[in-house]
């Protein structure tokens, strides 16, 4: 039998197949000391696992209760987890020097975000552009500093240097997490939307760069940087759309929007999971 036609014609069973090798393989690269780089405070290895084991339980029912509707869910799970086991850009950074790369990479997508803030108040009711502006005085100065610490890092990568990053990106991401709430105080829908929406955009940018960081940064770094992050994600989120942050990662990374779902979602846990 065709082996292709075979797994689509049998998609629970091939699905749980692939389940169990994933699960079997990571087992033995762990035992041999490989991780396939950090995820979070964990490895990527480590973090395949445990998606393939949920997912061997989610789709552990009754054969019997079958219908075409859970065939086609469960081929869509086939492809869900193939997108799951792809590389996650701004999660599984090689290096240091990778990391501040790739913050200088995103250098034009932060200084378009920080450029559309910077003219967002124009746009508000009049009582409540002093408060957006307030809310956000102080992200040209922030962006600008980290940029030049990253470009400093790749001429001249040291210790010494990366630290001065992790401290940095804790501190913007501090001050964009305290803007986005201050936004959210705004009164006037239409202006609490435009709001909003400026702000998230610098925040998707130095989320993406503080998992670049962390990716990077050893367990007692991360335990720090999380200990100076005073405002968590967990206050802020509610107050965001994934599916903004998902288009300005897609465009960065020119990748589909499924994907890039999953990465902002992945980098939201393992940001949460570390403290921030």
């Amino acid at each position: 039998m065709n082996s292709i036609s075979n797994i689509w014609n049998h998609p629970k069973t091939s699905v749980a197949g692939l389940l169990i090798a994933t699960v079997s393989i990571a087992g033995v690269l762990s035992q041999q000391g490989v991780n396939l780089g950090h995820a979070g405070s964990g490895t990527v290895v480590t973090l395949v696992s445990a998606i393939a084991t949920a997912l061997l339980g989610l789709i552990a029912k009754d054969p019997a209760a079958a219908t075409t509707s859970s065939t086609s869910a469960t081929r869509l799970g086939a492809w869900a987890l193939i997108a799951l086991l792809l590389p996650l850009p701004f999660s599984t950074a090689c290096s240091g020097v990778s990391v501040a790369q790739d913050i200088v990479n995103w250098t034009p997508t932060l200084q378009s975000a920080v450029a559309t803030v910077d003219s967002t108040a124009a746009l508000l009711a009049p009582a409540d552009a002093p408060i957006f502006t307030a809310a956000t005085i102080g992200f040209d100065v922030a962006s600008n500093l980290l940029v030049t610490q990253a470009k400093a890092y790749l001429a001249n990568p040291t210790a010494g240097l990366l630290a001065q990053i992790q401290t940095q990106i804790v501190a913007f991401q501090q001050q964009v997490n305290s803007s986005v709430l201050q936004a959210a105080k705004i009164v006037d829908p239409a202006s609490q939307k435009h709001a909003l929406s400026a702000i998230q955009a610098v925040a998707t940018v130095v989320s993406a760069m503080l998992s670049l960081v962390q990716s990077v940064s050893s367990k007692a770094a991360v335990a720090q940087m999380a200990a100076h992050s005073n405002i968590k994600l967990a206050a802020v989120e509610p107050l965001l759309d994934p599916s903004q942050s998902a288009r300005i990662v897609a465009g960065h990374y020119s990748e589909p929007i499924a994907t890039a779902h999953m990465q902002v979602a992945q980098a939201a846990r393992s940001q949460a999971s570390a403290g921030f």
